[in-house]
């Protein structure tokens, strides 16, 4: 167990001392997508669905979300965040919506759980939005891309 930093030395779950570690600018971006019929991403698309823009919706959603990280999950600190963002690309040959997410903090901890609950919560929105319509999408793929900052410096995905 003394390989994972969320466990003591029998195995108790603990919440990571961070308090001499340094201050840096820390960033971290996540990805994810949700899958859907053709005719669910034209209405997105076209604004068409009976409760508004579901995109501006989810970016709202997914960036409150980050704001609550350590409230949804036990051992994350609570973090004063300097700026999240949420961005879809849509992807109309594959029926699809890419969302990424950024956050950042001048801290000491990464923002890495931040910015993968702000792309969770926001692709949740879309799917909550729109089930009506369309209650076989899939959310997936939902990972980690880079961070930086820290004593581990800077983490790209293979891509």
């Amino acid at each position: 167990m003394n390989d994972f930093t969320h466990f003591d030395h029998q195995g108790r779950a603990l919440m990571v001392g961070v308090g001499e570690k340094a201050e840096t600018r820390r960033v971290a971006v996540a990805a994810g997508r949700i899958e859907m019929q053709a005719a669910t991403l034209a209405m997105i698309r076209d604004g068409a669905t009976k409760k508004g823009d579901v995109l501006g919706v989810a970016r709202l959603a997914g960036i409150m979300a980050s704001k609550r990280t350590a409230d949804l999950i036990p051992l994350c600190h609570p973090i004063a965040l300097t700026k999240v963002t949420v961005d879809f690309t849509l992807d109309e040959a594959a029926n699809a919506i890419d969302c990424s997410a950024m956050a950042e903090t001048y801290g000491r901890t990464g923002v890495e759980m931040e910015a993968l609950t702000a792309v969770g919560i926001a692709l949740l929105t879309i799917y909550d939005m729109c089930k009506a319509v369309d209650r076989g999408m899939i959310i997936s793929s939902v990972r980690l891309m880079e961070k930086l900052g820290g004593k581990s410096g800077h983490w790209q995905a293979e891509t």
